[in-house]
């Protein structure tokens, strides 16, 4: 068995958000210093909104950062990170991909980042802080984040990058990627390139389960596992990755009416962000810790909150330095 560890390390992540009113520097929202990029499937880099966040041009430390981090994350299909062409970049498929402030775009479209949005490079926490309510400024800021997503003026990301690295551009080529696999007892379609690491999470699942009730009683009480479907993601154009086969959500039996989904809270109340933890539908930390230890990061942590997804991300956890173990 060898025991491997990505992080960056020494490398300091200079995330390049300026924040112009609270909500989004070092004030505090459902226990999390939220920080711009944190916000799933918000745009990134370079682009300015009503609910008052302002994105500063990434700097040579962030490219380089997240560069790395990609090469470190998928080392069987990326080349090192260099800096090339006054840019980082990585050799994908014989495909040089550059920063492009965010952007992730070839050699010979890095003079159209301004046409998309770029792809969430964010800070991702090791444990979720205290929950803290919201003031109603940061609530007001909220609720424009959550309707600017739905704004038909909003620039798709460019998926370029992704499309490759998964070898997924259309319905068909994402069928052929995918394999069944049984996981807790379910059958599941996902791309072949994880099969291990969802094979690796549910062994570690199971072992905790022998001593752990709570994970036991988790396991026991799975009410369905969908993993892949191709589609975009709610309320946003961009593509899901589900529709890459590389996230799963696993829905527990809920008698007691937890919320779950921050969109099907947000269609019975208006402040859907204003749910504590313990009002979640949320897996037991050791779970959490099972998916993140083999590359998966967890909806639960992003502020619009998706407490039964889990999607494989490694590059999010090296980024913000958490390690990634794999037993072999």
């Amino acid at each position: 068995m060898v025991l491997l560890r990505f992080s960056l390390k020494g490398v300091r992540r200079k995330l390049a958000i300026v924040a112009c009113t609270g909500l989004f520097g070092v004030a505090s929202f459902a226990g999390l210093s939220v920080l711009a990029a944190n916000v799933y499937e918000e745009p990134a880099v370079n682009e300015a909104s009503a609910s008052g966040i302002v994105y500063a041009a990434a700097n040579s430390n962030r490219a380089g950062e997240v560069m790395q981090a990609l090469a470190l994350a998928h080392p069987k299909r990326l080349s090192s990170a260099l800096q090339r062409g006054g840019d980082w970049a990585v050799q994908l498929r014989g495909v040089w991909y550059y920063y492009a402030d965010g952007r992730l775009l070839p050699e010979h479209m890095r003079d159209r980042a301004g046409q998309y949005s770029a792809q969430p490079f964010y800070q991702y926490y090791e444990k979720l802080p205290e929950w803290k309510m919201p003031s109603q400024e940061d609530a007001q800021r909220l609720a424009m984040a959550a309707s600017n997503r739905q704004s038909s003026t909003r620039q798709n990301r460019s998926q370029f990058f992704y499309d490759d690295l998964w070898n997924i551009r259309d319905y068909d080529e994402a069928w052929m990627q995918q394999k069944t696999t049984r996981f807790f007892g379910k059958d599941i379609l996902v791309h072949h390139a994880i099969l291990e690491e969802l094979a690796l999470v549910e062994q570690r699942i199971n072992k905790i389960a022998e001593t752990k009730s709570a994970v036991k009683n988790w396991k026991n009480n799975l009410d369905s596992i969908t993993s892949w479907n191709w589609r975009s993601i709610a309320d946003i154009k961009t593509r899901s990755n589900h529709a890459y086969g590389i996230a799963v959500d696993l829905q527990m039996k809920n008698p007691n009416k937890l919320e779950t989904y921050w969109l099907w809270t947000a269609e019975k109340r208006a402040d859907w962000w204003n749910v504590p933890y313990s009002a979640r539908l949320s897996p037991p930390e050791e779970v959490i810790k099972a998916f993140e230890a083999y590359g998966f990061i967890w909806g639960g942590k992003w502020i619009f909150y998706d407490t039964m997804h889990f999607e494989y991300r490694p590059e999010i956890l090296i980024l913000n330095d958490i390690p990634i173990e794999g037993e072999y």
